[in-house]
């Protein structure tokens, strides 16, 4: 049973240690996700989220490291996992762990999937998470297209605007259909990795009601999307 759905996007900047001096804008985006975890874990000490990669169920026995990025800042599912942090674990998984972290939950379960997973496997993923009795916050990770303007990591696309805004309009208006209805090859094409775990909140929010407060933050030419959504009783 989902309580709560709090959507991030997941860029290593969100890690201080990461980041050398400060930024307004990267101070932005990391306090706007704080938010989101923080109003998350105050509904639900245990979570389930779900991002995009290499496929594959990571426990709350997980860790990993943020070494790949250039500095070894161990992460933890829960504060009980006692493994050896994975330098291979996805970044979707690392940043969710983090957060974790930071917002003092319990444990996670990361569903972590591929990006290009067809729009009714992920719907169906949804359904399943919600149809579980357990009170759990749901977590979604993903990233918008990275194609906005000059400061784009990506060739800029003039489709990036109108993707990104639909994008924010069906979370703001918490419309899951609008969400089930994005188009896989346009997201491909412009870089939104965030497309198959923002349908797999579709899946989870059902035909249900649900309230929303969401932002998008369009900082170094990549769209950041946050929401933190409640189903209406």
């Amino acid at each position: 049973m989902i309580v709560r759905a709090g959507v991030v996007p997941h860029p290593p900047l969100l890690v201080p240690e990461l980041v050398g001096g400060t930024d307004d804008d990267v101070t932005a985006v990391r306090s706007a996700c704080l938010a989101v975890a923080t109003r998350l874990t105050s509904a639900a000490s245990r979570w389930v989220a779900v991002g995009s990669g290499p496929a594959g169920v990571l426990g709350p026995s997980a860790a990993g490291t943020f070494a790949g990025f250039g500095v070894d800042v161990p992460v933890r599912m829960s504060a009980a996992a006692t493994g050896s942090p994975d330098p291979a674990m996805p970044l979707s998984a690392l940043v969710t762990a983090w957060l974790r972290e930071q917002a003092g939950a319990t444990d996670v379960i990361m569903h972590v999937i591929p990006p290009d997973l067809p729009s009714e496997d992920c719907f169906a993923l949804g359904e399943r998470l919600a149809g579980d009795p357990a009170p759990v916050g749901l977590l979604i990770a993903g990233d918008g297209s990275h194609r906005h303007g000059d400061r784009s990591p990506g060739r800029p696309d003039d489709r990036a605007g109108p993707f990104d805004d639909a994008v924010h309009e069906a979370l703001r208006d918490a419309d899951a259909g609008a969400l089930r209805a994005l188009d896989p090859k346009l997201a491909d094409e412009l870089g939104a990795a965030g497309r198959a775990p923002w349908q797999v909140l579709a899946g989870a929010m059902g035909r249900g009601r649900w309230t929303a407060d969401a932002r998008l933050l369009v900082p170094f030419g990549v769209a950041y999307h946050l929401a933190v959504l409640d189903p209406v009783p």
